[in-house]
């Protein structure tokens, strides 16, 4: 191997590699750095006339790219991210910088542009929107940084970016991390839409009684309707997917949806900064019900005649009982983020003991404590109170929540009202439109899903994109 490159990657998976053939294809020359040789000649492999090679040795991908360097990243975040930065920059020089287009935290990218900055070597974060394809064929990307260092990419990203009108899909974003918090917002907002989508095919599903094939259509239809795109066409194809046995696949794949964190970031910084931004909390809160898939089928068998109604003229004793029991699911939801505290951080937190604490002198004591530290002793090994027998009486009041939140919802704002009802309704919801999200995951990212009838993971070919 002789000659220098323009373009170094690092992380030659599927997004890194699609990426390097899409900088490749724009007339750069592209060096990969892969982990072993084999994966290196791999990479070499998809050259096929494009001037692209892979290697294995630090040492000599670093010597091989043009001054000033750039290294390209695709790897995950977290761990990974720092071992690339402690194996390269020692062979790196002033003037060369890093690009990093993984799902970084954005504290992470300001922290590792401040510390390289002292040996005089630029770290810009971007984040690459598009999945595999896009990757290949034109991703979004939202960079931040200095305007010098992005100017240096500049010609490449526009190059290798998707085109609106022939306009390139890529800008510097802001200073800093901001490329990486816009691409963090970004998929916070995807959590959101993938939520929504699944709860309307639930309704059009259950509610309505249609059938994938006619909700299929229904999507294709909105697709091109002012609120269609991405994510309803392959909503559109993958409800058309057929198993091996004629069933609809869609209703085969496991309810139980999965996430990278990000949508968890951007709550985390909403409620950091004071910003209200209920439908992503909500989807992020959707997803993680969704990982309680035994819990959720067992509370079915139980709850599940709380969804018996029937409308009347909204009364103060309504309101009482939905107060009342969103009281008591509120404290719930605190007591199972301790339960999972506990054992995450290894705190062994004594959740009795805190009900018993709550009871008098601070901000929420009330008299539901007393039977909540009881339910605590009470209720199944390591589920909710809202199992615990000694609390039925109060959780029976949710068709009085129901009522509440079905007149109000006529004008009257209900955020936590209306949460409230939803965590329930999912709580005691056996099978949840999860099944939807994975499939669409598995379809732009190869995810990959599991199966009701059958152990194991498994990735399908869902339709054209």
């Amino acid at each position: 191997m002789s000659g220098t490159y323009d373009f170094g990657m690092v992380g030659l998976g599927t997004m890194g590699a699609n990426f390097a053939l899409n900088v490749a294809d724009h007339g750069y020359s592209v060096l990969g750095l892969a982990r072993s040789q084999d994966k290196a000649d791999a990479f070499s492999a998809l050259a096929e006339g494009r001037n692209l090679q892979g290697i294995a040795d630090p040492v000599a991908f670093i010597a091989e790219l043009e001054k000033p360097r750039i290294v390209m990243t695709l790897v995950p975040a977290g761990d990974p991210v720092e071992e690339v930065i402690r194996q390269l920059s020692p062979f790196m020089e002033p003037g060369d910088f890093f690009i990093e287009g993984g799902n970084s935290h954005f504290r992470d990218t300001a922290r590792r542009a401040a510390e390289l900055a002292k040996s005089g070597l630029g770290f810009i974060g971007v984040g690459v929107s598009g999945g595999e394809k896009g990757a290949r064929t034109g991703p979004s990307i939202m960079a931040g940084g200095s305007r010098a260092d992005y100017d240096r990419v500049r010609p490449i990203l526009e190059a290798v970016s998707a085109k609106f009108n022939g306009e390139p899909c890529v800008d510097l974003l802001g200073k800093g991390a901001a490329g990486h918090y816009v691409k963090m917002v970004h998929n916070g907002i995807e959590y959101a839409l993938m939520q929504l989508i699944a709860e309307a095919y639930d309704l059009l599903h259950r509610e309505i009684g249609l059938a994938n094939g006619a909700i299929s259509e229904l999507f294709q239809n909105w697709t091109s309707g002012p609120f269609g795109g991405f994510l309803t066409q392959i909503t559109a194809d993958v409800l058309k997917v057929k198993d091996e046995s004629g069933q609809d696949l869609v209703d085969l794949v496991l309810d139980r949806a999965k996430q990278k964190g990000t949508g968890k970031w951007t709550s985390q910084d909403a409620l950091d900064l004071g910003v209200p931004i209920p439908t992503i909390d909500a989807a992020v809160s959707a997803r993680q019900l969704s990982g309680w898939k035994e819990e959720r089928v067992l509370a079915e068998s139980t709850l599940s005649v709380l969804r018996r109604i029937s409308f009347t003229k909204l009364s103060v004793e309504e309101v009482r009982q939905s107060l009342h029991l969103a009281y008591l699911i509120a404290y719930s939801q605190g007591i199972s983020l301790l339960d999972a505290a506990s054992v995450e951080h290894e705190m062994d937190i004594d959740v009795e003991g805190s009900a018993k604490v709550w009871r008098a002198g601070c901000i929420i004591r009330s008299n539901l404590l007393e039977p909540i530290r009881i339910a605590v002793s009470e209720r199944p090994q390591g589920k909710s109170i809202l199992l615990a027998p000694s609390l039925a009486d109060v959780v029976s009041l949710a068709p009085a929540l129901r009522s509440t939140i079905a007149q109000g919802v006529m004008g009257i704002p209900m955020p936590c009202l209306s949460a409230t009802l939803a965590y329930l309704d999912g709580y005691s919801t056996g099978r949840l439109p999860a099944n939807l999200i994975q499939a669409q995951r598995d379809y732009f990212g190869a995810h990959t899903y599991e199966r009701i009838d059958r152990p194991g993971t498994f990735h399908a070919d869902w339709g054209p994109n």
